[in-house]
């Protein structure tokens, strides 16, 4: 063994195992039973494990199917959401028929269909400053695949409080990392990022998009922490977060320590705030002076000028009648130039002073405003469509 490999921190098992397997789990299970350093004891001890999985998605979908293959005695899953069409290229537990479900209650039919002795708990509905405590210390282990960061750092600081082993997981576009978290053992993950970001700093999947594939590779390997963590064997990712780039197929590990002057968690009143900021469906709340609401929307529509900074194919599948189109990169790259340029002549009476723009969700409309309040003409107003056009359909 390498002095590098020798450094690497591990863990006793979490779990004490079952008594015994049955013998359909010893055929079922054969290829585990094989293993070094696993055999017949890892296999008892994931049939005694409970497992919080947060999110039904494309995180969620491999790591409970992994899981629920695997052989893990009892799985909570907890999502609020239902499946979408567009959820379907990377949420493999879902499937065409699925589609309007809630996640939460299709998931659990998958993983029934892999094992029908498991025990699962469904939950539809977030995970909450009211609710994650007892949830994360009713359970052995917790693997976050949630999409926004109120409800990473909220995971984060309810293990701290309940000494609860936590596995993290991120993907973006064609990037991913993992890492795990042990409190007692271990910087968390306040010690590699230590504040919670903007709610709209990074575009969601639904706005960045993400490689299908992708989820895979993370979920995969969030579960595979949880089975080393379950099992006592291995090095966990304590310590250490994994970056894979799948464009060009290289993994990093970047090490990290605790941060001696963070201050300790102490309750989840700061989370509290970052969590109120995220309704249902996960995308921040805007409470902007530059935000028009739908209602308002609505009753000035023909007062003022529509502008969608969305992408051409978004376009395809729904949009604003009478809107004006303008890419976000093209409004990046030219500014008020490229806006002036695309509204021509067009506008209330004949001008320009009056401006709503809108995306999907308000997160690159909101930007969008950003980078022309500082350069439109003097008696210009400019707003982004709270909600974008979620809102607006969801009100037609």
């Amino acid at each position: 063994m390498s002095t590098a490999a020798a450094a690497l921190p591990t863990l006793p098992p979490l779990v004490e195992p079952v008594e015994a397997l049955s013998r359909a789990e010893l055929e079922r299970y054969s290829r585990h039973l094989s293993l070094p350093g696993f055999g017949l004891e890892g296999q008892r001890r994931l049939r005694a494990a409970s497992v919080l999985v947060i999110g039904a998605g494309g995180l969620g979908a491999p790591i409970l199917n992994y899981l629920a293959a695997a052989g893990v005695g009892s799985i909570t899953i907890i999502d609020d959401d239902v499946v979408e069409a567009s959820n379907l290229q990377r949420q493999i537990i879902h499937r065409d028929a699925d589609v309007g479900r809630s996640k939460v209650a299709s998931a659990a039919d998958a993983v029934h269909r892999l094992d029908p002795s498991l025990e699962v708990r469904t939950i539809e509905g977030r995970l909450t400053p009211e609710n994650a405590l007892d949830l994360f210390a009713d359970h052995d282990v917790v693997l976050d695949g949630a999409d926004n960061f109120a409800t990473r750092y909220l995971s984060n600081d309810a293990a701290e409080l309940t000494g609860t082993p936590l596995v993290w997981g991120t993907i973006f576009r064609f990037a991913g990392q993992v890492s795990t978290f042990v409190p007692g053992h271990g910087p968390m993950l306040r010690d590699l990022f230590p504040d919670i970001p903007e709610p709209d700093s990074v575009p969601n999947c639904a706005e960045g998009g993400v490689l299908g594939v992708l989820c895979g590779t993370v979920g995969s390997a969030m579960a595979t922490e949880a089975i080393k963590l379950i099992c006592g064997i291995g090095a966990p990712f304590i310590g250490r977060l994994l970056r894979y780039e799948a464009l060009t197929g290289e993994y990093s590990t970047l090490r990290f320590s605790p941060d001696p002057d963070r201050p300790t968690v102490t309750d989840l009143t700061e989370v509290a705030a970052a969590c109120a900021a995220v309704p249902t469906g996960g995308v921040a709340a805007s409470s902007t002076a530059d935000d028009i609401d739908v209602a308002e929307f609505r009753a000035r529509r023909d007062e003022v000028v529509v502008v969608d900074v969305r992408e051409d194919w978004e376009r395809e599948l729904t949009s604003i009648p009478g809107s004006v189109h303008l890419p976000l990169d093209d409004l990046r790259n030219g500014g008020w130039q490229a806006l002036a340029t695309v509204l021509g002549g067009s506008g209330p009476a004949g001008s320009t002073d009056d401006i709503v723009i809108h995306c999907k969700s308000g997160a690159r409309s909101a930007e969008a405003v950003e980078i022309l309040s500082g350069s439109a003409p003097a008696g210009v107003r400019l707003r982004s469509l709270a909600g974008g056009i979620d809102a607006w359909a969801g009100q037609n």
